[in-house]
């Protein structure tokens, strides 16, 4: 897959997340799967990595949404970036 389809399949889950009002903190499995099933039904992914697209959408979200430069200031919450 390109990386130009997986942001944009990324952004197509974004997306639904937001209209829906979905919490980008989400742990409801019940909420989990609809978007999972989503994904697996739109995007002809098999269950693990439909799994991992949805994550990814839900990781996006909450950076894109931060205070603060993820790159800059990782090592608050535990990433390395060098």
């Amino acid at each position: 897959m390109s990386n130009s389809n997986h942001d944009s399949q990324i952004e197509n889950i974004a997306s639904q997340i937001i209209s829906d009002k979905t919490s980008f903190d989400e742990q409801s499995p019940k909420t989990l799967q609809k978007y999972y099933d989503y994904v697996k039904t739109n995007f002809k992914l098999k269950d693990d990595d439909a799994i991992l697209l949805v994550n990814e959408a839900f990781l996006y979200l909450k950076l894109k949404s931060a205070d603060f430069d993820p790159l800059q200031e990782g090592d608050k919450f535990g990433v390395g970036f060098s």
